[in-house]
């Protein structure tokens, strides 16, 4: 049984009428009514009456025909999104991002996403973790990218990739030049940092009691672009993510050891609930732009 012998079938149903189904369809009549016999010798069934002067559809053909016309039009669908994929998906979705990453890797994805789907309305939210978690259980979301959360087993989290915070601070700095930085060389140097509500600042404060380090934190900012623009005018020092800072020349981002602080960002969303096309796409775009960070 091949393709052409369904639609040959379908398109009979519909018009009942062997001459009208072969001009639609572009062919003889006597190759429609060799192929509908074949259709019939294979599944061993009559579909067609033709015992009077008009054709009708047996028990057997109506059966197949209800199973029949909703899997064509799905068919039909699938070869319409390979032919004009930008027109496959449409609707809305909704995403947030921590701002690490909504200052490059999401604008970038979006993007991406929108030269392939300009059908689709995206409308992108920068929150902290806490917020994107709230969000997708409650609904106003469809992807969040973030960190795993604590107590929410109602989302899935899927890693992307591991990334190590840095030092950032001024070129005039007294550590501009270094290769790497010490947790514990931190220890009463001033600091601007993020509150104590981000789960970044969490991660960062046990480090730095790991490294028997007590930074003087005499600033905090609860976004990474007005940190880095008063890093940039002080001689504060601050730890941020590679993927949040653009390079400049008089701006130095350094890595920091013994520990390392490491973060994994990810892909979240609500469990059972049914993922469309639109996010699924988007979640791949991510996947692909994340593997360019990984390591």
């Amino acid at each position: 049984m091949e393709l052409r012998h369904l639609r040959y079938f379908d398109t009979l149903a519909e018009t009942l009428n062997f001459t009208r189904a072969a001009e639609r369809l572009h062919v003889t009549q006597s190759t429609l009514s060799h192929q509908i016999r074949q259709l019939e010798d294979e599944l061993g069934l009559v579909l067609f009456d033709r015992s009077h002067k008009k054709v009708a559809l047996t028990e057997a053909g109506e059966l197949l025909r209800s199973h029949l016309v909703p899997a064509l039009q799905q068919i039909d669908r699938g070869l319409q999104a390979l032919s004009h994929p930008g027109e496959a998906l449409s609707g809305e979705l909704r995403i947030a991002a921590t701002h690490s990453f909504n200052t490059r890797l999401i604008p970038l994805c979006v993007s991406a996403f929108l030269g392939h789907h300009p059908n689709v309305k995206v409308s992108v939210e920068e929150l902290s973790a806490e917020h994107i978690a709230k969000r997708l259980s409650s609904g106003h979301l469809d992807l969040g990218v973030s960190y795993r959360p604590a107590d929410r087993t109602e989302l899935w989290f899927e890693p992307l990739y591991n990334e190590e915070l840095r030092l950032c601070v001024a070129a005039s700095h007294p550590l501009a030049k270094r290769r790497r930085v010490r947790l514990v060389e931190l220890h009463q140097r001033r600091l601007v940092l993020l509150p104590r509500q981000f789960s970044t600042r969490g991660l960062l404060d046990e480090c730095f009691e790991a490294a028997g380090a007590q930074p003087l934190v005499v600033a905090e900012l609860n976004s990474i672009a007005p940190m880095i623009e008063l890093i940039r005018q002080t001689d504060l020092a601050g730890i941020i993510a590679e993927t949040a800072f653009t390079p400049s020349p008089d701006l130095r981002l350094i890595p920091l050891e013994d520990p390392s602080p490491i973060r994994t960002p990810g892909l979240l969303w609500k469990k059972g609930v049914n993922r469309s096309p639109t996010v699924k796409h988007m979640a791949s775009v991510i996947r692909r732009a994340a593997s360019g960070h990984a390591g």
